[in-house]
Formats: structure tokens, C-alpha cells, sequence
């Protein structure tokens, strides 16, 4: 029997399964477990499944207290059960923490195995043994990337596809992502400021005052001013210059000053995020810390903040990304296999629908809509009512994705 809770609103189930570390390799090698909470109104337990692929890369699915937690997964629940897969590394899935014991070669021999092309594999062992002939998948951000792999290597395992914020650049080599990409983060700079000009100087000052004297995180970790920067990876979310705006606003001698920080910054927490960021992006390509390469002179003044982007300095200042530091180095001078097969997307014969949003922070605009010309099947929503966590905050975003994938819209 398989463990069953029902909170309101919903009947949860877990699974777990065996996969391969190596789908590519001989039987018999190293396995990990993938775990899936199967969640279901309490009415609707024989529903077609809905498969959600969370963004990242490296964070585990949402947690459900109730049917209401989720816009989406509310409005999902009307028509499927939805299955909530800890993508391999995070949660319940064999999580990857700092792999003591291992050199960095070895580090980077496992972490290798975290891609989206390895993701979809284990999903599709997952409807195998659950005894699924076709489903449906949403990706939200990465998950959206993992999609279209999906699209790419296994389309013959999906009914029908939503991505939201995900429609990853085809054969484009990283640089590209983020030379586009700093140029939004930019923009959200002048933005934030234009909301909140008395910020600009209470972000000076605190430069000032974490380059003059030594400022520790609850971790341990020194704030340095580059860190503090980072804090800008909330800019691109419906809510993230008021919550930029609360924590710059605290004196940085007071205690939630710097807890709000660490809270805010969750590379320690997620580790794969820090490693396979920018391979996230490689269809095919070494990265070569692009970010770090790319990094325009703006986004160093003091008064500025950066994006999502992963630094080499990051495996020195988090206490618990350094031990991955060699991995890290290894893998940005990995030329990456390709994650999608652009033939097969032309020839795409599953139903698509895709929310781009316009001024998306983390997912070129201009990239999403040259992959959706190149995407066979696809209904692509552009709007500029949302940011990049749309699908999060108003069922309508979804709703609007089934409408279209149905041809009702």
C-alpha cells in the first residue's frame, strides 16, 4: 500500500521508484530514488495525470497544505490528478548535498547526470511503472525546458504539453542567454529605482558599510557587497521589488537584516541550482561561466543588483557551495550533448500551449518566440500582465493554457 493522507480538499499519495544514475550506462550501476507525490481532489482519484515539473533547476515540487495552496493546482484538480515530481537531486529524490568523500572529478562524474535529458528519462520510467500510456506535463520555467526535451527524446509518453515561462532558446550557445538577459535585469534596475528612488542610497550605504567592516550571515558566511548584489534575482517576480524593498529598508545591524538575506538567496539550500544553471541552457555547448564573462560594468556599481545568474566567487563564499568548487570549474568546461532535437520539434505532433511573458526577467522574450516558430503544435500566449511566476499567483494563467490547448480559445 502506498501511503495516503487526506488534508482538505485533497487525497495525497507518495511514490517512490528506482532509476538508473546513468541512463545511458550498463544495468546494474548506481541507482537513485525518485519520489512523486500524487495529489487528487478527493472526487477526482481516476483522473487523467497532469505531470508538474518545477522550475530551477535543483528544486523539489511544491508542497501542498491544501488544495487551495497552489492557483494552479486548484484549477488543475479539475481535470486531472496531478503527479508532483521531485526532480532527481532534490527532495525526496537521492538530494545531492556536497558529496563528501568524493574528488572533484567524481563530483562532476555524478552532478553530470542532473539535466533535463536525465529528468525526462526517470519520467518516463515513472508512467511505465505506473501503468500510464500517455499524460500531460506542465513546466513551470526549467520545467519548461525539461518539456521541451520531452517534446524532443520521448513525445510518444505526452497527451498534451503547458509550459509556462519556459520556452528554452533552441541551438542558441549560452553567451546569447545572457547577454539578453542582463539586458532585462538592467531595465529592472532603472524600475526598481523608479519605485523606490530612496532605495538607491540606503543600497549605497549598505555597500559601504559591508565593505568597511565585517557583516555575518547566520550561516557563519561573510555578506559581502557582490553577495548582497544577488538579491536581485527577486526583480523578476510579481512581488519582488516590495520584497527587495523590505529588506534594504532594515538598518543592517538589525537581526532580520541579515536572516532576510540568507532567506532570500537559496543557493546553500539548492546546490544543483549553483552548479547546472548554466548548462541548463547549453543545447550543445561549453558555458564557460558565461555570466561571470559577460557581466556588464553597470551591474558593478554599488547601487546596482544582479540577476540569477552563478558566479565562479560563489563556491568560495558559500560556506556550502566550496566543496564543489572543482566540480563547478569541470563542468563549465564540459561541451554539453544537445537537450533538444530541433527536426523533432518541427515535426511536433503534440498539443503545445505556452505562456511567454513579455518582459520575463529569467527567459528571453525574443528567444521564447523564435523556439515557438520552431515548435510544431504550439499555441503561444504572449502577455504582459504577469511576470515570470504568473502560473503561481492567478489560476487564470493555466486555465487560459487548457482553453487554448483545447481549442477553445
Amino acid at each position: 500500500m502506498r501511503p495516503t493522507t487526506r488534508v482538505p480538499g485533497l487525497v495525497l499519495t507518495e511514490h517512490e521508484f528506482t532509476v538508473p544514475l546513468d541512463h545511458s550506462g550498463p544495468g546494474g550501476g548506481p541507482t537513485l530514488t525518485v519520489f512523486a507525490r500524487e495529489a487528487a481532489a478527493p472526487d477526482g482519484t481516476d483522473r487523467p495525470f497532469l505531470v508538474f515539473l518545477q522550475g530551477g533547476p535543483g528544486f523539489e515540487a511544491p508542497r501542498p497544505v491544501t488544495a487551495a495552496s497552489y492557483p494552479w493546482l486548484s484549477r488543475a484538480l479539475r481535470d486531472y490528478r496531478v503527479l508532483l515530481l521531485d526532480q532527481r537531486g532534490t527532495g525526496r529524490s537521492s538530494p545531492v548535498g556536497r558529496l563528501d568523500g568524493k574528488n572533484a572529478e567524481e563530483q562532476a562524474g555524478y552532478l553530470r547526470h542532473f539535466r533535463a535529458d536525465a529528468i525526462v528519462r526517470d519520467a518516463e520510467l515513472v508512467r511505465r511503472a505506473l501503468g500510464v500510456a500517455k499524460w500531460s506535463v506542465l513546466g513551470q520555467s526549467f520545467g519548461g525546458f525539461c518539456v521541451m526535451t520531452y517534446l524532443s527524446t520521448a513525445a510518444e509518453g505526452l497527451a498534451e504539453a503547458f509550459i509556462t515561462g519556459g520556452l528554452a532558446p533552441i541551438g542558441r550557445p549560452t553567451d546569447d542567454v545572457y547577454r539578453a538577459t542582463y539586458a532585462r535585469v538592467i531595465d529592472r534596475n532603472r524600475a526598481y529605482y523608479a519605485r523606490y528612488p530612496a532605495d538607491r542610497e540606503r543600497v549605497r550605504r549598505i555597500h559601504r558599510q559591508l565593505t568597511d567592516s565585517e557583516v555575518r550571515l547566520p550561516s557563519g558566511d561573510r555578506l559581502t557587497p557582490r553577495r548582497f548584489r544577488q538579491l536581485g534575482l527577486m526583480l523578476g517576480m510579481s512581488d519582488g521589488a516590495e520584497r527587495l524593498h523590505y529588506v534594504v529598508e532594515q538598518p543592517i545591524d538589525a537581526p532580520g537584516f541579515v536572516h532576510d538575506v540568507e532567506a532570500a538567496l537559496p543557493f546553500a539550500r539548492n546546490p544543483i541550482y549553483a552548479i547546472l544553471h548554466e548548462s541548463s541552457y547549453a543545447d550543445g555547448c561549453v558555458t564557460g561561466w558565461s555570466a561571470a564573462r559577460l557581466l556588464p560594468a553597470e551591474l558593478e556599481e554599488p547601487d546596482a543588483f544582479t540577476g540569477e545568474m552563478v558566479y565562479p566567487w560563489m563556491f568560495e563564499e558559500y560556506s556550502a557551495l566550496a566543496p564543489l568548487r572543482g566540480a563547478a570549474d569541470i563542468l563549465a568546461r564540459e561541451e554539453w550533448p544537445r537537450l533538444y532535437d530541433a527536426e523533432r520539434l518541427r515535426a511536433n505532433e503534440v498539443p503545445v500551449a505556452a505562456a511567454i511573458y513579455a518582459d520575463d526577467m529569467y527567459v528571453e522574450r525574443a528567444f521564447s518566440e523564435e523556439s515557438a516558430r520552431s515548435l510544431g503544435g504550439i499555441r503561444a500566449w504572449l502577455t504582459n500582465e504577469y511576470e515570470h511566476n504568473g502560473v503561481r499567483v492567478d489560476d487564470r494563467v493555466f486555465s487560459r493554457l487548457v482553453d487554448l490547448v483545447r481549442g477553445r480559445a
